[in-house]
């Protein structure tokens, strides 16, 4: 009897398949005891794995995105968030700076007991708000970086508008809809506008500017949102889908490059390419 293809996933299914935690027990460690502030959480063993660096938004801490760094990791993904620039000055081009040498660590320092390596093949970065745009100076000085990922990207100085036309590996860019702070507009897209390789432009129509973060904070005193299970749960299964298919040819979550999700629709204005055939 002939076998039937395996069907793939539809864009719901995939959906509750990448926001739930992946098959990976979750090591996490201090990046300071290499020589950088942060936190950096990877599977309990792999070699050649893929790995992010991840850069945090303004004056916020790299725990508030621990969720979303664990559940990466959780899939299979090495992921470092430097902890420097915090400051009310932080300076964009040091950041950027820290977000490579953050990759630097992932591909030249053995993680875990030994039992953990990345490929330098299969390297990204990501970054919410200020980082994001820091994400995007990183990603144009590093040829290694394959795949760019920002939420609720800030402009930077230099300038993340015209440092992304010298960007030509894929780009998601997720926007926030309520975002008083980085509003779309005036941010993100901009940035995918000028993206100079396969880019894709969401946008979260209920997210606020801190919807992506987790825990409490005294930045929500000053800064626009809140902590939101809604976004935190769709930015979980976007990245995942897009970092698996980026940096390791894994099909699973391919639809859900394709098609709108859960209050998350594609910005076909500013969207070209196809990153699933990234």
């Amino acid at each position: 009897m002939a076998r039937t293809a395996k069907k793939a996933p539809s864009a719901k299914n995939a959906f509750e398949e990448l926001s739930r935690r992946g098959p990976h027990d979750v090591l996490h460690g201090d990046l300071a005891l290499v020589g950088l502030p942060g936190i950096v959480c990877t599977p309990r063993s792999g070699l050649g794995l893929p790995a992010i660096a991840f850069g945090h938004g303004w004056l916020q801490p790299p725990r508030r995105y621990l969720g979303l760094l664990r559940h990466l990791a959780s899939w299979g993904i090495v992921v470092a968030a430097p902890g420097s620039q915090r400051g009310a000055f932080a300076s964009h081009r040091l950041f950027a700076g820290d977000l490579r040498t953050a990759l630097d660590i992932c591909v030249g320092v053995r993680l875990g007991e030994g039992e953990i390596s990345v490929d330098e093949k299969r390297l990204g970065v990501a970054g919410h708000a200020m980082g994001g745009g820091c994400a995007v100076l990183a990603a144009a000085d590093d040829p290694r970086i394959r795949s760019v990922a920002t939420l609720a990207a800030a402009e930077t100085m230099p300038s993340a508008f015209e440092t992304a036309s010298r960007v030509e590996v894929p780009g998601l860019h997720i926007a926030a809809g309520q975002d008083l702070l980085a509003p779309p507009v005036a941010n993100a897209e901009p940035i995918a506008r000028a993206w100079g390789g396969p880019v894709q432009l969401r946008t979260v129509k209920k997210a606020s500017h801190l919807g992506f973060t987790e825990g409490r904070h005294w930045t929500q005193l000053v800064l626009h949102g809140k902590p939101e299970y809604a976004t935190q749960r769709v930015t979980k299964a976007l990245l995942t889908a897009f970092f698996l298919r980026t940096l390791t040819g894994d099909r699973r979550g391919e639809a859900l490059l394709t098609a709108d999700i859960r209050g998350s629709h594609i910005d076909h204005e500013h969207s070209r390419g196809d990153l699933a055939a990234a």
